[in-house]
């Protein structure tokens, strides 16, 4: 196996564990606010109504993003880039989902619950 298919079986490898991680939140997300287990920032740990809403709301977009991923990686061994540009693209993706994830999150919390 190839330094570039290491890099594409990474980001693949990543999306189908984001996928997962939403399905098994969704699923089973976690009663009461933790330490542990869940979607957790200050906002969302500010009491049960926003812990429950952050749960579900960013559950959907681990799915949502895992697949994205996931289908990114597949595409990624149709097209002929060098081995640096896949690694910091595939850092770059996996990073910017995380950041976006914790943005339109944390945006939908603010919305939903301070107008």
């Amino acid at each position: 196996m190839s330094f570039t298919d290491s890099i594409l079986t990474m980001l693949g490898l990543v999306g189908v564990i984001f996928f997962a991680v939403g399905v098994i939140m969704l699923l089973f997300p976690p009663k009461k606010i933790n330490v542990l287990y869940g979607y957790r920032t200050t906002r969302s740990m500010k009491n049960q109504e926003q812990w429950d809403f952050a749960q579900n709301y960013s559950s959907k977009l681990l799915i949502i993003f895992g697949a994205v991923l996931a289908l990114l990686s597949l595409l990624g061994y149709c097209i002929d880039l060098s081995d640096n540009t896949e690694a910091i693209m595939s850092t770059i993706l996996i990073i910017g989902t995380v950041i976006l994830i914790l943005i339109k999150t944390e945006k939908a919390i603010k919305t939903k619950f301070n107008g």
